[in-house]
């Protein structure tokens, strides 16, 4: 009989990421495709025999809960409450933004860059749509992320008084060199993406249940209402 496995999912945009940890392996595929609805149980059956396991052995599920598509989203979210009510599965969930903080920050560059800039942050940027990018800065403030134009993205790290160390990707996943070019260091490409490895170990930490199914959606500012004081 199976101890339980963990199952840990990115539905937030293309190419779907499931994988599976089963006694210390993992088994982990990508699936190209915006119909993500119709690729989530083939796929996940797919892993399922190569693990040896059944549906009710997961034990543990981390999600993607924003930013992204707005039904990627919320395809990981019903799923992940799917398993809690039926099975009592625990739920863990993170956002882009702090799965990257955690590679990133884990890497030989950012460490080392850090001790020559004690005051730096890690800025990370995402593509959104169009000629519209994500950010968050991970500093002492703490401001949320944002839906920002192409040129405010630009205005706003230009702004930033203290040194930045970037992170993230562009259009189609792309490096972020083709957008900020060599202005700031940035992370390697392979810290950059989701690594099924990073959203298991989040399952080793209950602080990443507390917020686990509440979705991260961000709009731009101008379509945003602004309440008259």
């Amino acid at each position: 009989m199976s101890r339980g496995i963990t199952l840990v999912m990115d539905s937030s945009a293309s190419p779907l990421l499931l994988a599976l940890e089963k006694d210390g392996k993992i088994y982990t595929a990508r699936r190209k495709g915006i119909k993500q609805e119709k690729l989530l149980f083939p796929l996940l059956r797919k892993l399922l025999v190569k693990a040896q396991a059944e549906l009710q052995d997961i034990s543990r599920i981390c999600i993607i809960r924003g930013p992204g598509r707005f039904t990627g989203i919320r395809i990981a979210l019903t799923f992940a409450s799917m398993l809690q009510m039926l099975r009592n599965t625990q739920v863990y969930g993170a956002t882009l933004f702090e799965v990257l903080h955690s590679q990133v920050t884990a890497s030989r560059d950012y460490r080392a860059w850090k001790k020559n800039h004690p005051n730096g942050a890690l800025a990370v940027v995402l593509h959104a749509f169009r000629e519209e990018y994500f950010l968050q800065i991970f500093d002492k403030s703490n401001k949320g992320p944002q839906w920002l134009s192409r040129e405010e993205l630009l205005s706003q790290l230009a702004a930033y008084t203290e040194p930045l160390f970037v992170a993230g990707t562009d259009k189609e996943f792309a490096p972020l060199e083709g957008l900020l070019g060599t202005t700031y260091p940035l992370a390697a490409y392979k810290d950059c993406r989701v690594r099924a490895q990073t959203l298991i170990g989040f399952t080793q930490d209950d602080k990443w249940t507390r917020q686990a199914l509440e979705p991260l959606y961000l709009k731009p500012a101008r379509f945003e209402l602004i309440t008259p004081k």
